[in-house]
């Protein structure tokens, strides 16, 4: 007889087991998710949690965790359906299996949204997330830093909640220890954390963070490099001082090597990286162009395209844009010719805004800058952006800005002239605004200019008496003999015709 009723107890338990173990497959397709929902499947996986058999606790867990990280709505569930101070209390309990996939689920539920991370830190998540850091098992240590991770991304509240509890230290620690996949995701967590605030970042290097970072540069696994690069440059954007820290870690001039990673976002992390630090200053900067950055960044570009090449190309603006030197460093390393390239290759209206941008840096200095632009056939592809008539406006303010910068200190007047027949009124001015400046001092520039047809150009050109542009037309007028200006002005011929027809020859 009690050999009847325990069966009846094994069936019961048989049937949980299977039950959960069928959900949580089901849950791992996203086709199912809709129909579980429907089920009402978690309302039967709560119970399950609190299972006296911990197969099925963690089974039910695992298939939570599936359902809350497909969408906001699940994860929403989750909270309503006060399944979290559950985990949470089981996170200190039980045993690593559980741990883990306790863990998962709250990672699940953060993700989503500040809302859901903050419902996962109401109930007391980060204390029990933190003591799981300090656990022997290296899963539980790697459940617990995601989970930590994907609570910090969202806020600089919510990443300094993380610190209070006391993450940071342990998360360091993480890093070091041998097993790449626990690297990869505190290095992650790390990162998630200081790229809020100088506050933030300033407490990871506090807690010895960088010197850790720095070992694993050149580490031959691609997802380590790409959370390595990603958590130093979140370090380096804040201030010149966290900048200086990261360059003193001796970083330079191993990086630039991983420019040349055949991993697409270790190439991006580092790109971004020593763009976040030749940003601050000009010694930043010249100390990147010593270390060989720059020739190493123009290659970079070369090699790259779209999103990929954008932190490159804006590295360039910005190591520009601190000094002539600087400026003419990017350009003897062939800077000029790869932006122009970029210029007109890509697509997107973001990535030729930037090369506009980073090739006005480079231009706007001196006169010899502004030939070394012009010289590789710039202002005409500026001028073409300026004037797309689909162009963002963000790509139309900063092509714009780009030609006045250079024109304003462009003295080759054959790159000058190419701008006269197709440049618009308010480009036009400075184009004729820098003739006016040079013709006067320049007698065989005077006798091209008549020859290419420049100075018929400016006959054409209707300005209103007493504005900028009319002043600039006089004065290069005034370079010129009156027969000769009159002859290239418009209607001249008609008034030579009817001088003809009105003229009596002399018998």
């Amino acid at each position: 007889m009690s050999r009847q009723v325990l069966q009846v107890f094994e069936q019961y338990q048989k049937s949980r087991t299977q039950f959960v173990q069928t959900v949580a497959e089901l849950a791992s397709r996203p086709q199912n998710i809709e129909t579980l929902q429907n089920a009402g499947v978690m309302a039967l996986l709560r119970p399950l949690l609190l299972d006296i058999v911990p197969t099925i606790q963690q089974t039910a867990a695992l298939a939570l965790g599936r359902l809350a990280n497909y969408n906001d709505d699940l994860a929403e569930a989750v909270v309503r359906g006060d399944i979290l101070p559950q985990l949470v209390y089981s996170l200190a309990e039980q045993n690593r299996f559980y741990k883990k996939a306790a863990a998962f689920v709250l990672r699940a539920v953060a993700k989503h949204s500040p809302q859901l991370a903050q419902s996962v830190v109401d109930c007391g998540a980060l204390d029990a997330l933190v003591i799981c850091l300090e656990e022997f098992d290296p899963g539980v240590k790697e459940s617990a830093a995601w989970a930590l991770g994907y609570i910090a991304r969202h806020n600089g509240e919510l990443a300094q909640a993380v610190v209070d509890a006391g993450a940071v230290p342990l998360l360091v620690l993480c890093i070091q220890e041998p097993e790449i996949s626990l690297k990869r995701i505190s290095a992650s967590a790390l990162s998630d954390i200081c790229k809020h605030s100088p506050e933030l970042a300033q407490t990871v290097v506090d807690a010895g963070a960088i010197a850790h970072l720095a070992q694993m540069i050149l580490n031959p696994d691609a997802n380590l490099k790409r959370q390595v690069f990603s958590a130093l440059s979140q370090i380096s954007k804040h201030t010149v001082d966290l900048a200086e820290m990261v360059v003193e870690a001796d970083i330079f001039p191993a990086v630039f090597t991983c420019l040349k990673d055949p991993d697409e976002y270790v190439k991006k992390n580092v790109a971004t990286l020593i763009r976040e630090i030749a940003k601050h200053t000009p010694e930043l900067s010249q100390l990147i162009v010593n270390a060989g950055g720059v020739a190493a960044v123009v290659d970079y570009i070369g090699e790259t395209r779209g999103n990929v090449r954008l932190p490159g190309i804006m590295m360039l603006g910005y190591v520009a844009a601190h000094s002539e030197n600087l400026a003419m460093a990017v350009i003897v390393s062939k800077g000029v010719v790869q932006l122009a390239i970029a210029l007109s290759e890509e697509a997107e209206d973001h990535i030729q805004a930037a090369a506009a941008w980073a090739l006005g840096q480079i231009g706007r200095h001196t006169p010899e800058h502004a030939k070394a632009v012009a010289s590789a056939n710039v202002l005409p592809k500026l001028l073409q952006c300026y004037l797309k008539t689909d162009a963002s406006e963000d790509l139309q303010t900063k092509s714009k800005k780009a030609l006045k910068n250079i024109l304003q200190k462009c003295v080759h007047l054959p790159a000058l002239e190419t701008l006269l027949h197709d440049a618009p009124p308010n480009i036009l001015k400075h184009v004729v605004g820098q003739f006016s400046k040079v013709l006067p001092h320049d007698s065989k520039g005077r006798r091209l200019f008549v020859t290419s047809g420049g100075l018929k150009k400016i006959q054409e050109i209707k300005a209103e008496p007493g504005s900028a542009l009319a002043e600039y037309i006089n004065t290069i007028n005034s370079c010129y003999p009156e027969e000769i200006v009159k002859y290239y002005s418009p209607g001249y011929s008609d008034t030579l015709l009817e001088r003809v027809e009105q003229y009596t020859p002399k018998m």
